[in-house]
């Protein structure tokens, strides 16, 4: 294409002639192929331009136009000016460089060492006396800050497949609980097919289950039907319900969007006394100007965001009280019921729904993954090779023979994912597997068994990145849900063993003064050099989860610990906390009485297993 006259001679003119971002009608297509395109030849400055070009691609950004990758306003960059110099300073950066991003603005390139991340960035934070979302809209509008929500800024989204596993597996472990493992015969409803909810359609059929989802805006349902997300859609709620029914009657693994508001969606399900089996919710209540209130169309509320914020977040909030207390109805009614993470009960108790927390969130189910330092690790290929994540599907399914969850989200991503930008896979991985995984797909790239490099990130919600006292911290079992010096130490240790790049943000999934997380990129190119790396960074990141904790009192860190040698100088001392901290919570009412019989039962077998022995 013929590059704009401003273009020429800059490092972006490049990647402008050759078809990979049009300046005049934004558009940003995933960079595929072995060619590099950096001055330095190095991959590991390649990667992050790579991955800043995916998570902008048509195929995976929710609006891509406005920088806007998912999350309601989850940018990749804080302006397309932005975007251009960051584009031209990779391209002209050297090997031992590194490029500081301030809220998705370039702000300085410092030389380190080869051994130092490529960029370092920290998006949307706020001194915490001033992280609300006023004081952050202010500082926007001024253009000093963008928000980022968690893999958008960090450049590490994959598309919808990024949070289906994490979906999956949520789902799942509520499957588990309370239908025997499956879903079939059972009907799911639920809300929001953006790029989080989007995944909830195919996690449930994956399951054996009928989901019924509710959706304001029809481009979403348009965009889950072209990647099979979603099976059928329709604008009655009469109809969906009576589809839903049927496919639940028969059994049939099924999934239905409706173009309608959850709040109608829930009362039409009340009013017809029919209750869900399991419920929850998706929609973007973490940012009362995304989500649409009942009682407008979705170009109705987009209007009125802009003519009229604070009548627009008054009608939203009015919604949100509403949404919450038909979930709370459909709840006493005998619906399993769950929020996923999206801030909604908080935004309803603030309001005046004083039994909001009565919904437990996600991580009623999640919590024993992360007190094993597991959590959603994901890859892609860097030269777009789509043979290279079905080759490493192999290698997952050999080297993790025994586990059959595993097993069983691979072959379901195998059948059901479809790719968006560069091919990629997620996959719930846990301390030491990681790393095992990691040194196997090196070897492979060194010894041409891969097509190219591959890049390793992980979904921000991981064991130890975040603080989030509303989603992934909730309910800890010392209190400590508020703390948030443990995302800080993976940043610092991420950054300290050399991950490709790493990255520091505030408010992603719950909101602005809700939540503190890192996040991480790491190019495996083959070399000595990144292999060294990536293994180091591949066993702090999820060990630090696993001490984090273990500093909560939870047995099942503790065990974990101990088996997989991660050093504690203070183990006898969180032996005592766990057995005090276990009883406070369960006298305190901040776990499940389920919660409180498995980790009490964790400690029988941690006494059993090291005490006993004297060990």
């Amino acid at each position: 294409m013929t590059v704009p006259y401003k273009y020429v001679g800059r490092p972006v003119e490049e990647l402008i002639s050759s078809g990979y971002y049009d300046p005049e009608t934004k558009k940003v297509k995933a960079i595929k192929g072995p060619e590099l395109h950096v001055r330095s030849r190095d991959w590991q400055v390649e990667g992050p331009l790579r991955m800043l070009f995916h998570v902008l691609d048509e195929e995976v950004a929710k609006d891509p136009k406005n920088l806007i990758v998912y999350g309601g306003t989850g940018k990749a960059a804080r302006s397309w000016d932005d975007f251009e110099v960051i584009v031209d300073t990779l391209m002209s950066m050297e090997s031992d460089e590194t490029l500081v991003i301030q809220s998705g603005q370039p702000v300085a390139v410092f030389k380190l060492d080869k051994r130092a991340p490529r960029v370092l960035m920290s998006n949307a934070m706020l001194v915490p006396k001033w992280a609300d979302w006023n004081i952050f809209r202010q500082l926007e509008a001024k253009g000093l800050i963008s928000f980022h929500q968690m893999t958008a800024g960090c450049w590490a989204y994959i598309g919808t497949q990024g949070i289906l596993q994490g979906t999956y597996e949520t789902i799942g472990y509520a499957a588990e609980r309370h239908f025997g493992g499956s879903l079939e015969g059972k009907l799911v409803v639920s809300a929001g097919l953006g790029e989080m909810g989007g995944a909830q359609p195919l996690a449930i059929k994956m399951l054996g289950g009928t989901a019924l989802i509710a959706e304001v805006d029809k481009r979403m349902i348009d965009r889950r039907i072209n990647t099979a997300y979603l099976d059928t859609w329709t604008d009655s709620a009469d109809k969906a319900i009576d589809m839903a029914l049927e496919a639940k009657n028969s059994r049939k693994p099924t999934s239905i969007g409706v173009l309608a508001n959850a709040v109608d969606l829930l009362e039409k399900l009340t009013g017809d006394k029919i209750v869900p089996d399991l419920l929850t919710d998706q929609t973007p209540a973490h940012d009362v100007l995304q989500y649409v209130p009942a009682g407008l169309s979705f170009e109705e509320a987009l209007k009125l965001r802009q003519s009229d914020p604070d009548k627009y977040s008054s009608l939203s909030y009015s919604s949100m009280v509403k949404h919450v207390q038909l979930m709370l109805e459909l709840q006493e009614k005998g619906a399993v019921t769950f929020e996923y993470g999206n801030n909604l009960r908080k935004q309803a108790y603030d309001h005046g729904v004083s039994n909001a927390f009565l919904i437990p969130g996600q991580m009623e189910y999640m919590r024993p993954l992360f007190e094993e330092g597991r959590g959603p690790f994901r890859w892609t290929s860097l030269t777009g090779e789509p043979k290279d994540i079905y080759d490493l599907d192999q290698v997952l399914l050999t080297l993790f023979s025994k586990n059959t969850k595993l097993e069983r989200w691979i072959r379901n991503a195998n059948r059901y994912v479809k790719f968006q930008g560069l091919p990629a896979r997620v996959v719930y991985l846990g301390y030491g597997e990681r790393a095992l995984f990691g040194k196997m797909v090196s070897q492979m790239v060194r010894g041409g068994k891969l097509n190219g490099p591959i890049w390793f990130g992980r979904d921000h919600l991981d064991s130890g990145s975040v603080a989030s006292p509303f989603r992934e911290t909730e309910g800890m079992l010392d209190g400590s849900d508020a703390i948030g010096d443990w995302p800080l130490l993976n940043y610092a240790l991420n950054t300290a063993s050399g991950a490709t790049w790493t990255c520091f943000h505030h408010g992603g999934g719950t909101g602005i003064g809700y939540a503190i997380h890192a996040g991480i990129g790491v190019v495996v190119d083959g070399t000595e050099l990144a292999e060294e790396k990536a293994l180091r960074v591949f066993t702090v990141d999820p060990g630090i989860g696993v001490v984090r904790h273990a500093h909560a009192g939870y047995p099942r860190a503790l065990i974990t610990a101990r088996t997989k040698g991660i050093k504690i100088p203070i183990f006898t001392m969180l032996e005592e906390k766990s057995k005090k901290v276990i009883e406070e919570a369960k006298q305190e009412k901040r776990i499940s009485d389920y919660t409180y019989e498995r980790v009490k039962k964790d400690l029988e077998e941690y006494m059993l297993k090291y005490k006993q022995k004297g060990t």
